[in-house]
């Protein structure tokens, strides 16, 4: 799986989970309680009752949060015999102010600390893998192309290879996974994979003509 902000993750298999950004969801209400806060006076009892009504609400995006991080990762482990992810460095990723709110709605630590858990109760394989180059790699060719966060096809010059930027990722990510993980790569890698560029090749024309 490839972990990401436009969708929560996607999958090899073309499985896309969307992004439910409790957070942002939330926001103008929270932005409203906060507002309350600071006209109350300090010390005072209506203050007290502003500051928890805020309170609750950060404690129902968390507790929305864990439960739908909780139930994604037990339905992957269910459906899946190895689960290859990247080992992102949440702490170092958020340090980018512009994206750092959307990295920590997001909670990927929370949601991979789950797949760990019931990948064990379930005796299936979790395998972390480094992030590096699993975006820019053509999983088809392994050269590099470059991408910048808005572009969202990957099209190989390379090879001509075109996908979705995500899923050739997730390819990627599942390649190395079952190479650290000690597992043949035959019977795994090509299958899903081949006969997919007409597919988004299709979906890059409709693209360039709805921008156009």
């Amino acid at each position: 799986i490839d972990l990401g902000l436009k969708y929560f993750y996607k999958a090899t298999d073309g499985t896309e989970v969307e992004n439910p950004k409790f957070l942002r969801k939330s926001e103008r209400k929270l932005k409203r309680l906060q507002r309350r806060v600071s006209k109350k006076q300090k010390g005072s009892k209506h203050r007290r009752k502003a500051i928890n009504r805020l309170g609750r609400q950060h404690l129902k995006v968390s507790r929305q949060r864990k439960d739908w991080a909780v139930k994604q990762a037990r339905a992957l482990v269910m459906s899946s015999d190895l689960i290859a992810y990247e080992n992102l460095q949440v702490r170092n990723m958020v340090r980018n102010h512009h994206l750092a709110k959307s990295i920590s709605d997001a909670a990927w630590s929370l949601f991979v600390d789950w797949v760990k858990y019931y990948a064990q109760i379930f005796g299936k394989v979790q395998q972390p893998v480094p992030p590096q180059n699993t975006t820019i790699g053509c999983f088809d060719c392994k050269q590099p192309v470059q991408k910048t966060l808005s572009t969202r096809t990957h099209v190989c010059p390379h090879c001509g290879s075109v996908r979705c930027r995500d899923e050739n990722a997730a390819w990627n990510i599942l390649e190395k996974g079952l190479r650290l993980a000690g597992l043949s790569t035959a019977g795994h890698v090509g299958i899903e994979a081949s006969g997919q560029n007409d597919h988004y090749l299709s979906q890059a024309i409709d693209l360039d003509k709805s921008a156009g």
